[in-house]
């Protein structure tokens, strides 16, 4: 595990010292110093919203072998290392993204502490509640909701159901995982209104009617952790799966990102949701900052950023994050560049 600095050491580094910019807290900048949202009216003419989530699922202080307070430091520590950078400016695109998109910092939702250790079904649902209520104001605002969590349902069905409500036809979907979560119970609660870190997948295409496999572009999943009947059904219903094995042999990034239109076609509206423990064990995150959610063959920080960056010039509609490794600089950059070039490709598709 890494020594994450603390916010008095970061703003003393020659990247930060000199800079001013507006806090959410003390020690807690916006999103690269965009403009805070207080209300749904802050939000008018936004073309993208910034949402934290801090929510770890199940009872107690660890998970997975992890204490739950690096997990939830998370929405925090990618908000820090993005003040780290100049500008919007992308030299790799020659596009300063904020020349062209509005984006604010919408804040964390209003998710209760307990709920991270109290893993209670009434705990759970209010902050799913939570983040609902802050995506669906941002779709209602005409914006891309982008949500910095670090589990289910608050970091994934808690954006796909209000994405799906927005719309009236077929919802695609573009998921980076190292599991399927596709299994038909939560492991925590097994209650079945629960949409939780196992099943949460599987309540999306259970309760949200304009979502099907058909639609789906799953990417990442490797080796030997699924039961063959969960993968084997979404296959036959029409899922594009690319294991992590795939993506290395016949596929390469250039095939993958030539499959990502599949859940584009035909629908009306894309969410992207972005597993990060898809990285352990390859790219910047070495195996056993993810605990017990490590696993070899993962994807590496490019193949990550750039299908973010493919999946924002397709136009997709909505992005979260869960499960961002803990305690490393680095991962919350790659979370930033994930933010930021998906940000890049949607102000491509605009102009």
């Amino acid at each position: 595990m890494f020594d994450y600095p603390d916010w008095k050491t970061l703003r003393q580094s020659t990247f930060i010292q000199s800079k001013f910019f507006p806090h959410l807290a003390e020690d807690t900048p916006t999103f690269f110093g965009v403009p805070q949202a207080l209300s749904k009216e802050d939000l008018l003419g936004a073309d993208v919203v910034i949402i934290g989530a801090p929510y770890v699922a199940g009872w107690g202080d660890q998970y997975f072998g992890v204490d739950k307070k690096e997990w939830l430091h998370s929405c925090k520590r990618v908000r820090q290392q993005s003040i780290r950078y100049r500008s919007g400016y992308i030299q790799d695109f020659d596009l300063d993204v904020f020349e062209t998109m509005k984006v604010v910092d919408y804040g964390d939702a209003d998710i209760p502490p307990e709920a991270s250790y109290a893993g209670t079904v009434s705990n759970i649902l209010e902050a799913q509640a939570a983040v609902e209520r802050k995506v669906k104001d941002a779709l209602e605002a005409g914006a891309v909701p982008i949500v910095i969590g670090q589990n289910s349902p608050c970091g994934s069905y808690a954006i796909a159901k209000p994405l799906s409500e927005s719309v009236d036809g077929p919802v695609g979907m573009v998921s980076l995982d190292t599991h399927w979560d596709a299994n038909t119970a939560d492991r925590f609660s097994m209650d079945p209104r629960i949409a939780g870190s196992g099943n949460w997948k599987d309540s999306v295409y259970k309760n949200l009617a304009n979502f099907h496999p058909r639609h789906l572009v799953e990417i990442g999943e490797r080796g030997m952790l699924e039961h063959p009947d969960i993968v084997r059904r979404y296959l036959r219903d029409g899922a594009e799966f690319i294991s992590g094995w795939r993506l290395r042999t016949e596929l390469g990034i250039e095939g993958t990102v030539k499959l990502l239109p599949k859940a584009f076609d035909g629908t009306d509206a894309v969410y992207a949701h972005f597993d990060l423990d898809v990285m352990g064990g390859a790219g910047p995150a070495p195996g056993d900052i993810l605990g017990e959610l490590a696993e070899p063959i993962g994807m590496t920080d490019y193949e990550v950023i750039r299908i973010a960056h493919e999946s924002g010039k397709l136009g997709c509609n909505a992005l979260s994050f869960i499960c961002i490794p803990p305690g490393s600089p680095v991962m919350y950059r790659v979370v930033v560049y994930c933010i930021m070039y998906f940000i890049a490709g949607l102000a491509m598709r605009k102009s």
